[in-house]
């Protein structure tokens, strides 16, 4: 992190020792469901609601010791808050069953997924689960049905050659495409996003997005229905500014990146969270998303200046 990063971090702990803390941890995850039943994410995929998701955490003799469920938002999204600082380290979640809202996805479900410890302060800790996976009673049909499939037998061609059109002048050159979501881990800060030679890795929002609508009515409330996700990215010196600009931040890296710490529907629930929250959760959301913008200490930004 660089000088201004490490000085806005210094001043939100602060902020966090006047507002005072409690002890407590926090378990979040999603749930896709993995509609080709391959076990593995893809295009076909979507967050399931009403997924039950079931916590456990085994001792050292391997019985199970703690269990919590908890049920999927409409986002795919859950979450467990635990009083105190219990140990979760040997904790592990999985998809327990379906309810209403989750589409038939909850047949089956994938592998249970350890739990991760992403941060941890003033005797408050948050853990993330990699994405669950549901699973239908049967694959959908669109799925290829393998990766090497058996090639058919060749045919004879006896159809006429096609006809050609002869080349047409004077048709303008096609807009260069943004490059293509990066498959490497990647984490830029916010002054990379608001660089002119970086504006072609904005995917899927424009600068000119409005807040409210990327992030929905709790943004809005806040900030208004006219702030832009531009606009967004220039604030400072506010907690509530702060959370805005580095939570924008967050968005955009989740689109330029699979590896990113946050999945793009899920940096739209701590967002909310936060805005519903107190102070204290606010600048504790925003401490997060700075964390996971900068990388953590081991991730880079892979940007290269647009052509």
């Amino acid at each position: 992190m660089d000088f201004r990063t490490k000085l806005l971090f210094a001043t939100l702990l602060i902020f966090a020792v006047i507002h005072g803390t409690q002890a407590d941890a926090m378990v979040t995850g999603t749930v896709f469901c993995d509609q080709c039943k391959d076990g593995q994410r893809s295009l076909f995929d979507f967050p399931v609601n009403g997924a039950k998701v079931t916590m456990t955490c085994a001792d050292n003799n391997g019985q199970i010791s703690m269990s919590r469920e908890e049920t999927t938002n409409w986002f795919g999204s859950y979450a467990m808050r635990f009083d105190g600082t219990p140990d979760l380290n040997g904790c592990s979640a999985r998809v327990s069953g379906s309810g209403e809202g989750s589409m038939g996805c909850g047949e089956a479900s994938g592998p249970a997924q350890k739990l991760r410890l992403m941060f941890r302060m003033f005797d408050m800790e948050m853990y993330t689960v990699d994405p669950l996976l549901a699973q239908p009673a049967n694959p959908m049909q669109q799925c290829p049905s393998s990766s090497n499939p058996v090639p058919s037998p060749p045919t004879q061609d006896k159809s006429p050659p096609p006809f050609r059109l002869p080349p047409i002048a004077g048709i303008p050159p096609l807009p260069p495409q943004p490059p293509v979501i990066s498959p490497k881990a990647s984490a830029c800060p916010y002054q990379k996003w608001t660089t002119p030679e970086y504006k072609c890795y904005w995917r899927w929002v424009n600068p000119e997005t409005k807040v409210a609508v990327a992030f929905g009515m709790a943004a809005a409330r806040r900030y208004g229905t006219d702030m832009t996700l531009w606009n967004g990215l220039h604030g400072r010196g506010d907690p509530y500014r702060t959370l805005l600009r580095e939570g924008i931040t967050a968005l955009l890296n989740s689109y330029n990146s699979f590896h990113f710490s946050y999945h793009p529907l899920g940096v739209v629930q701590h967002m909310n969270w936060a805005l519903m929250g107190s102070t204290r959760t606010v600048l504790i959301t925003a401490l997060h998303f700075i964390r996971a913008n900068s990388g953590s200490g081991n991730v880079t930004c892979n940007f290269t200046p647009c052509k």
